[in-house]
């Protein structure tokens, strides 16, 4: 009998791991974050549809691991040098947001008939943006070191300190709901005491223990990773076991290693192992929806991702735009926050477990959460394009003087021979080449760091980027001779998100009468590029390939190289 069920259990969890990747990969097609794939996971195979996930047992315990190694995640990143380093603008606009969205979201909650305890938990819910969503988006289209990228993962971080305070402040809550009168104080207070313990014992773990234990585990990282697995499971079992939950216990356990120099190696090893663990959270979550209920839930669920679709990115943008950013920085800026996040999910949940919210309302916020995610995917990946349309009513935004943006005005009006969009390694090596020739090249990169760099360096440099028109209208191009694109290749196949096509397109818009090179990296982009009016498209590997081989033949020529003869000498060809 035994082998019977645990053959059937097998074969559950078999058909929904391949339903799995069967929806991830429908999703991947329609550029869809995989939560929102392993929500309609959990629908299609809940009782609603397919009613395969049967064994709900077994896949809560799955959910709860995957919540508790995700919880481990973020307690990695809670480092208090990285909080110390957060600028001025990521704690105003990421705390205005919050305060914001928690304001709005309760009285928008209320007016669509929801009793107080749960429009606040609504609200505070609609506040959390998804950092892994974001970051994946913004890495795909090499806008993470972007000034309004730096920006955006700054107030992520804002963001998930306020998730945790509220997750502790929620337990707290959870534990006085608990029991009445002078028990429910005394629980509290027992609690707290037993928080505030295990607070001083990761505090000296992270004094005495963290940094020896984990650099000998880490001489074999497979016994790193299982550590690691074990620390977030057993300081997760101890918060729940003394009543403060397995979020908490997660969450101390991943700040405990937090200071350590091997985080980053933990972090990037465990987060195919938390994807995986939060497919059954999400898969739980989906069968536990009655679609036949939450047709109820379709036209608040409707108001409230309105909301956060469109005002999440305004109050971004107000408040970028009174610290004196430009308009389209804040915009950009303010795409990021137009969804919840997976921990909005969480939160929610916690709410039901300890009886403080309906399931209803969990089934609410999902709904949220599937329509917001879905929707701000494509308005991050479209987010140049909708710039264009929305920039017209943009102006009210910004302020006069952006003194809080990097400024080049003076060198914008000087004549340059060159003008190179791309500091990096490519594009400096360019620079200095022509620099070496006599030309006046000046640089141009909308990364902060790399303009920064590229000055320390003797270039001159200026923050910008090529897909601004209002940027673009600025250069100094009546006397520029040649303009060069050395920015790295985004190879999604669609040439409306590409730099390279935006910069020929304005540049012949602007009547720029010099030449224009590209750089590109795949034999199909360049020939794009050439079809789109480009003067020479420089492909760094192959024509690196053909300077090598000219040395090489010509070396072998001659008699003595480097020696007597002159050709010795010789430097890489421009």
């Amino acid at each position: 009998m035994t082998a019977a069920i645990e053959g059937y259990l097998f074969y559950e969890i078999a058909a929904l791991l391949v339903l799995a990747a069967g929806v991830g990969f429908v999703g991947l097609m329609l550029r869809q974050p995989l939560i929102v794939s392993f929500i309609a996971v959990g629908i299609i195979a809940g009782p609603s549809v397919l009613d395969i996930a049967q064994s709900d047992a077994q896949i809560d315990l799955l959910a709860e691991l995957g919540i508790a190694v995700l919880l481990f995640l973020v307690g990695l990143k809670l480092d208090f040098n990285l909080v110390r380093t957060l600028g001025p603008v990521s704690l105003v606009t990421g705390l205005g947001q919050v305060l914001f969205t928690t304001a709005f979201g309760f009285l928008i909650s209320l007016a669509l008939g929801l009793d107080p305890r749960t429009a606040i938990y609504v609200a505070i819910a609609l506040t959390f943006s998804s950092t892994i969503i974001i970051v994946k988006l913004l890495s795909d289209k090499r806008e993470i070191d972007a000034l309004h990228g730096r920006i955006a993962l700054g107030f992520l971080i804002v963001q998930d300190i306020v998730v945790v305070i509220a997750m502790i402040s929620l337990s707290a809550i959870g534990v006085g709901g608990a029991a009445e009168g002078d028990g429910a104080l005394f629980d509290v207070l027992r609690v707290l005491g037993y928080g505030l313990g295990m607070l001083a014992f990761v505090v000296l773990f992270i004094r005495y223990i963290a940094n020896p234990l984990v650099e000998r585990l880490s001489r074999a990282p497979e016994l790193l990773v299982s550590f690691a697995i074990g620390w977030a499971a057993l300081l997760a079992a101890v918060g729940h076991y003394l009543g403060f939950g397995k979020e908490l216990g997660g969450l101390l356990a991943g700040f405990s290693l937090a200071s350590t120099p091997f985080r980053e190696a933990i972090a990037a090893r465990l987060a195919s192992l938390r994807d995986f663990l939060l497919l059954f959270f999400f898969i739980a979550l989906g069968a536990s929806l009655d679609l036949s209920v939450l047709g109820a839930s379709v036209g608040p669920a409707i108001v409230l991702s309105l909301f956060v679709l469109i005002g999440n990115p305004l109050i971004v943008l107000a408040i970028m735009g009174a610290m004196g950013y430009r308009k389209r920085t804040g915009f950009l800026a303010g795409l990021t926050v137009a969804q919840i996040s997976e921990f909005s999910l969480i939160f929610m949940a916690m709410g039901v477990s300890i009886g403080h919210v309906m399931p209803d309302a969990l089934g609410l916020v999902t709904l949220v959460g599937l329509v917001t995610i879905a929707a701000s995917t494509y308005m991050i990946t479209f987010s140049h394009e909708l710039y264009r349309v929305f920039e017209p009513v943009l102006g009210v935004f910004e302020r006069r003087g952006t003194e809080a943006e990097p400024e080049g005005g003076a060198k914008l009006a000087e004549p340059h021979d060159v003008i190179l969009f791309g500091l990096g390694t490519y594009g400096l090596q360019i620079a200095a080449a022509l620099r070496n020739s006599g030309s006046r090249v000046l640089g141009v990169d909308f990364s902060p760091e790399a303009v920064r760099y590229a000055r320390a360096n003797g270039f001159e440099a200026v923050f910008g980027d090529a897909t601004d028109p209002e940027f673009v209208a600025h250069l100094p191009l009546k006397d520029t001779r040649w303009l060069v694109m050395a920015v790295p290749e985004h190879h999604t196949g669609l040439t409306h998100t590409d730099p390279r096509h935006a910069l020929l397109r304005a540049m012949r818009d602007f009547g720029y009468q010099g030449k224009i090179a590209v750089a590109a990296h795949h034999e199909d982009t360049a020939d794009r590029l050439t079809k789109a009016n480009a003067d020479l498209v420089l492909m760094p590997y192959r024509d690196a390939a053909f300077a090598a081989a000219r040395m090489i033949a010509q070396d072998e020529a001659a008699p003595h190289p480097g020696t007597g003869d002159p050709e010795g000498q010789r430097e890489l060809p421009a």
